[in-house]
C-alpha cells in the first residue's frame, strides 16, 4: 500500500488511482488491492460490470444477454473501461473519478479518500457511486 508521510498532492493521488485502475484492467486484481486500503474488490467489479457491459447488453437487446456471473469468469471486459474526469472535494481528501466504457461515461464512478493512519497517509476505497 502506498503510504505518504504528509498529505499527498492531488497529482500523487491521481497517479495511484491510475495505477490501481490499470492493474484492474489487466486482470491483476491482487496487485491492485495492494495499492489502496481496499474495500471489496468483488463489489467494485460487479458494479463496474453492471454499469458498463450489463447496461450495454440491456440497451442493445439484439446482442443477446450475457450470463449474470460472466463478469467473474471472463475479465476481458475490463479492457474496455477507462478513467474519465477526476472531481475533488474542497479538502483535497476525497474525490471520485468517472469511468468510461467504449468511450462513453457510465453511471458508476469510483470514490477514493485520503486518510491518516499511524504509519502516514493512505488512499482508501474505492466506493462505488451511482
Amino acid at each position: 500500500m502506498k503510504i505518504w508521510t504528509e498529505h499527498p498532492a492531488r497529482n500523487d493521488v491521481e497517479a495511484v488511482v491510475r495505477r490501481y485502475f490499470s492493474l484492474l484492467r489487466a486482470g491483476r486484481i491482487p496487485e491492485a488491492e495492494q495499492l489502496v486500503q481496499h474495500s471489496s474488490v468483488r463489489h467494485v467489479l460487479e458494479s463496474l460490470w453492471a454499469g458498463s457491459v450489463g447496461a450495454s447488453a440491456e440497451a442493445d437487446e439484439t446482442s443477446g444477454s450475457r450470463a449474470a456471473d460472466e463478469w467473474e469468469r471472463d475479465l476481458s471486459w475490463l479492457g474496455e473501461l477507462d478513467l474519465g474526469d477526476f472531481a475533488w472535494g474542497h479538502t483535497d481528501s476525497n474525490h471520485y473519478v468517472e469511468v468510461t466504457y467504449r468511450g462513453r461515461t457510465i453511471e458508476v464512478a469510483l470514490g477514493f479518500w485520503v486518510k491518516p493512519t499511524d504509519a502516514g497517509w493512505v488512499l482508501a476505497g474505492p466506493s462505488t457511486l451511482w
